[in-house]
């Protein structure tokens, strides 16, 4: 009997992509059969960006990298990972309020996915200070954002 195929979702905003996030799929990479990064469409907050930008960056990003799909979804992330047939989520954790909230999400994913299990992969030193939201402010600033974003990204 084959094994069975090991696909995890990696969701978010990526409004922008990160360099903390590029660095948690590398991490991901070699555990995982595909990842599937999977744009989360919010109807109650607009992004900075529309989602076929973010989509493209996302393509752009890991456009050398075979396991690595790109798509989005409206509502519920168990669902989405029911309809993909992922059995794993990858999450990252720049600090201890981003485990506690994690975890509770975790533990009601587990509860209403089945056999859906949360990975945390630990953020880097170098980059458990980049956030998407922070990035958001300094380019609205019009501030530099080379340090933060992947050299794909050009805004």
């Amino acid at each position: 009997m084959a094994a069975k195929k090991k696909i995890a979702v990696f969701p978010g905003s990526f409004d922008p992509i990160t360099k903390g996030h590029v660095d948690i799929v590398k991490r991901a990479l070699p555990l995982f059969d595909e990842v599937i990064l999977a744009v989360g469409i919010n109807s109650i907050k607009s992004g900075l960006f529309p989602l076929d930008q973010r989509l493209g960056w996302l393509e752009a990003v890991f456009a050398d990298e075979p396991k690595v799909k790109v798509d989005h979804f409206e509502g519920l992330t168990v669902h989405f990972c029911q309809k993909v047939g992922a059995n794993y989520l990858i999450r990252g954790l720049r600090n201890a309020s981003d485990f506690d909230y994690e975890k509770t999400i975790s533990q009601l994913n587990t509860i209403i996915g089945d056999d859906l299990d949360t990975v945390f992969f630990i953020s880097k030193p170098e980059f458990s200070h980049i956030s998407s939201t922070i990035v958001r402010e300094i380019i609205k600033g019009q501030g530099a954002t080379d340090a933060f974003l992947p050299e794909q990204i050009k805004i």
